[in-house]
């Protein structure tokens, strides 16, 4: 949308006027320049009102788009906090190696000690050897693992070891077993795995008429048995097929691998501070960027006279205050007063806050409960700042989208009295054109007469004159 400067819009008209007076003094007019200049002296002062209006709710909505964006960061980073959830975490160490332990749902704190006997296998044998390229005769070939099987149909086309490995290994019904060709020094042999590990999941091959009794189990030979995992958690025997323990402590996995095997270790399930520490600089983080942000919509150049776009916005100030009233005031739980700075987080000259992770392990090591009744999910700071921060950034009924659709809606208004307004200048220029085009017309033809009046009156001696010399 462009503008017109009142010093401009002068001098064009002042143009226009000296084209009036050249078109009386026999010269033609410049309609379009002339009509231009018109329209634009009467139409500049409402477009350039339109303009600004238009400018200063693109300039406001943009800023609004950036507080919001800083505020839901900020409130996405209070996801553990405003529940105290981020402190009811619980990690698992192990003593030794060979074992990991992670925590999950319903996982305790505790200590207990964990020996592991044996760790669980998947159980692998192997055929006879075959010369390369041997056909096992035609029909039916059943494979089992545990208490699932499929039969596979073999015809000249796949009645080779290779043939049968694939067969097994693309079958869409296959029970968990894979297949491989191993070529020795005495022939080529089908080994079977299962994908499975435990005891119960043993593999089976059973040969039907007229397929080569080689392919049965009888004549494999096993090469790994099938196992089940074998531990003790705190005294309690535990066996599982799988190597990843489930089942000894609700909420706690055991991975084993074998370097376990015979070892004692123990195991630690404590609250994660970790975990805390990380969600309280993540925390330290966002309400730094908060700040930042503010600075930069508020801010004003003394030199330049340049105003941030939310200067002085009732909106913005009351949401800083709001925020920085929860985080400097302290909160009360059983008549004991809990504030961040026991927690390490401090407030710097800036307005910005760091986080002492040193303090913070003090206190997580020397009183845990300070942190979580700071936290706590009735009036705690993470709750009291999740629910103020929402009340301006929810959609639809929050302060920031409220305030947007007004804007929006004065966007359009503006966009519409840009349409009228174009509209009109339009009309008036199709108006001006004709009545200047007219006053151009008059004007040459009494140009014409000007000429033919001279030519009769004012030519001495000119043939066809009135006017000659006695």
């Amino acid at each position: 949308m462009s503008t017109v400067s009142s010093s401009s819009t002068s001098s064009v008209l002042q143009q226009a006027a000296q084209s009036i007076l050249s078109g009386v003094t026999n010269s033609q007019l410049d309609v379009n320049t002339l009509v231009s200049a018109l329209v634009t002296g009467a139409t500049a002062a409402q477009a350039q009102s339109i303009a600004i209006a238009a400018n200063s709710d693109n300039t406001q909505l943009s800023a609004l788009g950036s507080m919001q964006s800083s505020l839901s960061n900020l409130l996405n980073s209070l996801g553990g906090l405003a529940d105290g959830s981020a402190f009811t975490q619980l990690a698992a160490t192990m003593s030794g190696t060979g074992i990991t332990a992670t925590t999950s749902t319903g996982a305790a704190a505790g200590s207990y000690s964990v020996s592991v006997q044996q760790i669980a296998t998947a159980n692998q044998i192997s055929s006879k050897a075959y010369a390369s390229g041997a056909t096992l005769g035609t029909g039916n070939l059943t494979i089992g693992v545990g208490s699932g099987n499929m039969t596979i149909a073999l015809t000249s086309s796949n009645n080779t070891l290779a043939g049968v490995a694939s067969a097994i290994n693309s079958a869409s019904n296959n029970p968990g077993v894979t297949a491989s060709v191993v070529t020795g020094t005495d022939g080529q042999h089908l080994v079977l795995t299962s994908t499975q590990t435990g005891a119960a999941n043993t593999v089976t091959v059973s040969a039907g008429a007229g397929v080569d009794s080689g392919m049965a189990t009888a004549n494999f030979t096993q090469v790994t048995a099938g196992q089940d995992a074998k531990l003790t958690v705190s005294g309690t025997a535990v066996t599982s097929a799988s190597n990843n323990v489930t089942s000894a402590l609700s909420g706690v996995t055991l991975s084993l691998t074998s370097a376990a095997v015979g070892t004692t270790q123990s195991l630690s399930v404590a609250t994660n501070t970790s975990a805390i520490t990380t969600t309280l600089q993540n925390f330290t983080t966002a309400y730094n960027a908060w700040v930042s942000t503010v600075q930069s919509l508020s801010a004003y150049n003394a030199t330049t006279h340049a105003a941030g776009p939310l200067l002085g916005d009732a909106m913005l100030n009351s949401a800083v205050n709001g925020i920085a009233s929860i985080m400097a005031s302290g909160i009360s739980v059983g008549g004991t007063t809990y504030s961040l700075a026991q927690l390490g987080v401090n407030l710097k000259d800036d307005g910005t806050v760091s986080l002492d992770s040193s303090a913070l392990q003090s206190t997580l090591a020397s009183s845990p409960s300070m942190i979580s009744n700071t936290f706590n999910s009735t009036n705690g700071i993470g709750e009291q700042l999740s629910s103020f921060i929402s009340s301006y950034t929810t959609a639809v009924t929050g302060q920031i989208a409220q305030r947007n659709s007004t804007l929006q809606s004065d966007l359009t208004a503006q966009q519409q009295a840009q349409s009228s307004l174009a509209a009109y200048q339009a009309n008036l220029t199709s108006q001006y054109q004709a009545e200047f085009t007219q006053l151009n017309t008059i004007m040459s033809q009494t140009q014409n007469n000007t000429t033919y009046l001279n030519q009769l009156f004012g030519g001495n001696g000119s043939a066809g004159t009135l006017n000659k010399s006695s």
